[in-house]
């Protein structure tokens, strides 16, 4: 691998974009599946999704890798305002865990 330290940023940065993208298309599903998303919960998802895009195009900070697992902890207890967030962030807290794995695995 020529540069490994960008191909483990490449991952990073798509799991949060991917993750971005899939926050904000459920919106419209939890609420039309009788979620009680109101306008606050609303934002808390838009939030979550925003900061998710930002840290996906900061992966070369040292402290992206950081701030991208408390989103994943945010998420999770996002579960609070409706259940299939919680399941959302169970899958994209694998998915991150898995992405941190394979950089610590790939930069040693």
């Amino acid at each position: 691998m020529r540069n490994p330290q960008a191909a483990v940023r490449g991952l990073g940065s798509g799991t949060l974009a991917l993750e971005a993208i899939v926050l904000l298309l459920a919106i419209q599903p939890i609420r039309i599946l009788g979620g009680d998303l109101g306008s606050w919960g609303i934002g808390v998802v838009v939030t979550l999704a925003v900061v998710a895009a930002v840290l996906a195009g900061s992966m070369r900070r040292s402290w992206a890798w950081h701030a991208g697992t408390v989103l994943q902890v945010l998420l999770l207890a996002s579960g609070l305002l409706h259940w299939s967030l919680a399941a959302l962030g169970l899958i994209f807290g694998a998915a991150w865990g898995y992405a941190t794995y394979v950089r610590r695995t790939i930069l040693r």
